[in-house]
């Protein structure tokens, strides 16, 4: 209804800057299109839907399924698709590992998204041309990036009063931007010139902790609802859910993800003192709206630290949960927790969709998630009743870490079966490993705690399978309504997790050699390793001191950037002793280190271990110990929970060129699906963009793209003619970064046969 309101509004509009119409005639035109709109109004009330031939929403539509109507390209002529135009943002950072995770929006013939520095841009949808920029970091004088930092950023959202006035809303460095939908400039009445700081409401003790929104937000009638994205340390702010006025930015409802004392779910916290300074539980990964219900489907990550819940022992509510709530008032309708105090960084990995299943000859609506562990849940949209049965199954708690508790049980959905392997033995040994490094990673692997989920985390090493990315990833499901089929793509890539005691404070006077090297054991090991040259998808630090001197380097630890959150909770003394320690300032390691008193939220956030590096598990040349497929492509009918095909997602040069075909890759991003049969899918490292038909798994078409494209494709039709876009800014898995959002169509001469 709100594209029929614009579209009218527009129309009359027209109209009424054509002072030479007579008014006779411009009362019969109106006449008509009232007509025309009451039989369209009329058709909907009677359960005829309009077609999605748009994707005014990231994700497609507020369902967030991904799936367009449109049949234009089908399977017989996905192979003829050309690039119907390019546009570059120009901002590219390829020192930096810059990237673009953003699925782009489609509305009015305006395509909206975020290069790799951030900046918002508007251009046509048809053509690629600019229509305007708008900089994040310069709406305030004096502001400027390295205040801030750069967060990445996965999409935008779009308001409209259907009168006229429309805003775009997303999150940059630790604001909420509003900006002006049609002229690119900031809504001054917003917040504080056309911005809301997300640590409003948060508490002042969580002032200087680093907090930013990666996921785009989500609109509700005259309400934008955010979450956040926040430190996966014990310096973590709390990740309560918000909801603002689009036109003020205030404030009109808080959910607490973490519950104060007393509150409903403290219960489940063994200690309620510690909920004052607990952090975490945020929904980073954003969230659905049942428009028609007014519920909005909010999944939550882990209560801080990840990996140690010591200070946290019990359950945890709300984190790890799936929160129904009233979109208008923020009360709680129901919840359910995938995970029961999490240590193994396992949270719901992306937005869930609305579905429609067919369940004992009954539609029901239902909302389902899948998540890293490789499990698919499906909950019934008002009740939150499982449509499939999930068991609490017993899990090993036998850990050696002093004053953990790992809880008892965990739900298993007993349908869909889990679309990921999850357990790494011996047989599972990648076999085009060479002889020597097979032998070398069936040792190291039989020195781990594996062969389930769900071990506990341990000194001498425990394999993560599936991985901290494993799994679904961020970019989330598709679905298709026709069918009941959803379709997800998946890592199988195994980690390592070692648990290092802390160093113990010495009591002697220290010099910034021995405070930096704790400080970056307490704050920077668990992203760059112990030998500082990175781990997981964290860049290394060894020659840093090449791009940045003592000064710039504590700015920057100041600031954070992409993956990197910003440590301003630290003291300045401490943020030059890490510099020191990492650039290895040899006159400034020999400083006498002041220390502080700590106060008792520092001493609460200082932990008895540490992780070692998010480490994949690789063999000695830098491959996978296990063994592929290492990338897939699931469909799943929710109908019956049953799989109906699986592929291979990518590949591998180093195994192709030896013949090896079917590996997969890892990948970030996901799956768009047409009326027209086809899944489109960027994702891998391979820098492929692919078609495959959505009914058998089959690849029809793929090309090569400018940069690999972690993100999600759009699809929508301008001007008969319809297009596939995505933003290709590499960056992750070792990729060159990019600045190019590509779109695809057929030649005029084919689409006008």
């Amino acid at each position: 209804m709100t594209a029929i309101k614009r579209i009218f509004h527009r129309i009359t509009n027209e109209l009424n800057n054509l002072s030479c119409m007579h008014q006779h005639i411009k009362s019969c035109f109106y006449s008509a299109v009232f007509g025309v709109v009451f039989l369209f109004v009329s058709s909907c009330s009677e359960g005829t839907k309009p077609d999605f031939s748009g994707w005014e929403v990231a994700g497609g539509n507020a369902t967030l399924n991904k799936y367009s109507t449109l049949d234009q390209i089908d399977t017989a002529n996905v192979h003829l698709l050309e690039i119907a135009w390019q546009y570059h943002t120009g901002d590219a950072d390829t020192a930096a590992h810059s990237q673009i995770q953003c699925n782009p929006i489609v509305v009015d013939g305006v395509l909206y998204g975020t290069s790799p520095q951030l900046k918002l841009f508007a251009i046509d949808a048809a053509t690629g041309e600019e229509k305007w920029t708008y900089s994040p970091f310069e709406t305030i004088e004096g502001d400027r990036e390295s205040h801030f930092g750069l967060n990445n950023n996965r999409g935008v959202a779009y308001w409209t009063d259907g009168k006229g006035t429309s805003r775009i809303f997303f999150g940059a460095g630790p604001f909420l931007h509003a900006v002006d939908a049609d002229t690119g400039k900031p809504v001054e009445t917003f917040g504080v010139n056309g911005r809301k700081d997300l640590h409003d409401g948060l508490g002042e003790e969580f002032a200087d902790l680093f907090i930013t929104n990666t996921s785009p937000p989500s609109v509700y009638k005259n309400l934008v609802l955010s979450g956040t994205r926040v430190s996966e340390a014990m310096d973590a702010a709390p990740g309560h859910i918000r909801a603002y006025d689009v036109h003020t930015g205030e404030i009109k409802w808080m959910f607490r993800t973490i519950p104060r004392a007393g509150e409903p779910g403290s219960e489940t916290w063994d200690d309620q003192e510690v909920l004052k300074w607990t952090g975490g539980g945020n929904n980073w990964m954003g969230m659905t709206i049942d428009h028609e219900r007014g519920i909005a489907f909010v999944p939550t990550g882990s209560a801080a630290m990840d990996f140690y819940g010591g200070k946290r022992t019990g359950s945890n509510l709300y984190t790890d949960c799936l929160l129904a709530l009233d979109a208008a008032t923020g009360k709680l309708l129901w919840h359910f927790q995938y995970i029961h105090h999490n240590t193994w960084d396992w949270d719901p990995s992306s937005a869930p969709v609305l579905v429609t299943v067919n369940k004992d000859g009954r539609d029901i609506d239902a909302v389902a998630q899948t998540t890293k562990t490789g499990f698919v849940f499906v909950f019934n949209r008002e009740t939150g009743e499982s449509l499939f049965p999930i068991k609490e199954m017993p899990v090993d708690t036998d850990t050696e870490l002093e004053g953990e508790k790992l809880w008892p049980t965990q739900p298993f959905p007993q349908k869909p079966a889990p679309f990921v392997r999850q357990s790494f033995t011996e047989k599972d040994i990648n076999p085009h490993l060479s002889e020597e490094e097979y032998e070398d990673v069936r040792q190291r692997l039989a020195s781990y705690k594996t062969g389930k989920m769900f071990m506990p985390q341990s000194k001498q090493g425990t394999v993560i399978f599936p991985g901290f990315d494993g799994g679904a990833e961020w970019g989330g499901p598709a679905f298709d309504p026709t069918t009941g089929l959803l379709y997800v793509n998946a890592n199988e890539m195994a980690w390592i997790l070692e648990m290092w005691e802390a160093e113990e404070e010495e009591e002697h006077a220290i010099t910034y050699k021995e405070a930096g090297q704790a400080l970056y054991q307490q704050n920077c090991m668990a992203c760059h390793g112990a030998d500082r040259k990175g781990s997981g998808n964290y860049p290394t630090l060894i020659g840093i001191d090449a791009r940045y001197d003592a000064k710039a380097f504590t700015e920057f630890i100041e600031a954070g950037r992409g993956m990197m959150p910003a440590f301003r909770h630290l003291a300045d003394e401490e943020k030059e002793a890490i510099a020191a320690y990492v650039l290895n300032l040899q006159d400034d390691l020999k400083k006498p280190f002041q220390r502080r008193e700590a106060s008792p939220i520092e001493a609460f956030r200082k932990l008895p271990y540490n992780i070692s590096g998010y480490n994949k598990f690789l063999s000695k040349s830098g491959n996978p110990a296990i063994a592929p497929p290492w990338g897939t492509l699931n469909a799943i009918n929710l109908h019956t929970g049953e799989h109906v095909w699986k592929t291979v997602l990518g590949e591998e040069a180093w195994l192709k060129s030896q013949g090896v075909e079917e590996t997969g890759t890892e990948n970030y991003g996901g799956p768009a699906i047409t009326k027209g049969g086809l899944l489109f899918i960027g994702a891998t490292k391979d820098g492929k963009f692919r078609a495959f038909n959505k009914r058998t798994g089959e690849l029809l078409w793929e090309t090569t793209l400018p940069n690999a494209a972690f993100a999600t494709p759009a699809i929508y039709e301008m001007g008969g003619k319809q297009f596939v876009v995505i933003a290709c800014g590499g960056g992750k898995l070792g990729t060159k970064s990019g600045d190019a959002y590509v779109a695809f169509a057929l030649p005029d001469n084919v689409r006008n046969q």
